[in-house]
């Protein structure tokens, strides 16, 4: 729209007065989202601000996965190769934030709160918006139970209980033990709620590690926000 106005030049635009009274709101999942940052920064951690398009390397090779798997939307011509495909999860820019700090003191705890892309036929536009919540932990040890704690706290800021029989119709979370390529063996968990899966958390793989230039060992979480509205 800005460059519509711009284009038509803003001097040309007529000032009118609307002809109905209308009263704005905020979207229930961005209320839902500034509430929850809120509560993260209190919990010690820092938010960052990563860029919504990434290389194909950052959400695959470098995640220990076939791009193919990933569902990502691909740009065409890009100018940049850190600019090849629109993210498919917000973990790659949280690492890449933290390998540009890594010199900061221990232990660098940072979030973000964003939309992913993924792709879906289902919409006219192909691809679908997914709201997102990513956490990492790095320090001297894993620290996988600071970032349980987290989602515990989060779990606890949306009032939703620990599943007590773990069934379809429980309406409260847990989590299972998986493999993902991502993480270590044996040290990853999927995040189930109301009996759908809802994300990941674990410690992540030595050789993921590797390739974001990162020296001491990381814990990560990233669940979907979606869920919850």
């Amino acid at each position: 729209m800005e460059d519509v106005a711009i284009a038509y030049g803003y001097n040309n635009i007529e000032e009118t007065i609307p002809k109905s009274m209308t009263i704005a709101n905020q979207f229930p999942l961005n209320k839902l989202c500034d509430l929850l940052k809120s509560e993260v920064v209190q919990a010690g951690y820092t938010e960052a601000l990563t860029f919504a398009l990434c290389s194909r390397d950052d959400i695959a090779d470098k995640l220990n996965r076939n791009f193919e798997s990933t569902q990502a939307v691909e740009i065409d011509n890009p100018k940049t190769l850190e600019f090849q495909v629109v993210r498919t999860t917000l973990l790659p820019g949280v690492l890449k934030t933290i390998s540009a700090n890594r010199k900061m003191p221990l232990p660098l705890k940072l979030f973000e709160v964003s939309d992913i892309v993924l792709q879906d036929n289902k919409k006219d536009v192909g691809a679908r918006n997914h709201r997102r919540i990513c956490a990492v932990n790095y320090n001297k040890t894993p620290g996988f139970e600071v970032v349980h704690g987290l989602l515990d706290r989060i779990m606890q800021l949306l009032e939703v209980k620990p599943a007590k029989d773990k069934s379809e119709n429980d309406p409260g979370y847990y989590i299972k033990a998986i493999e993902d390529p991502a993480f270590f063996p044996g040290r990853c968990a999927e995040v189930i709620c109301s009996g759908r899966s809802i994300g990941v958390m674990g410690v992540l793989h030595p050789t993921v590690l590797s390739k974001f230039e990162l020296n001491n060992p990381c814990a990560a979480l990233e669940i979907d926000l979606e869920q919850f509205l």
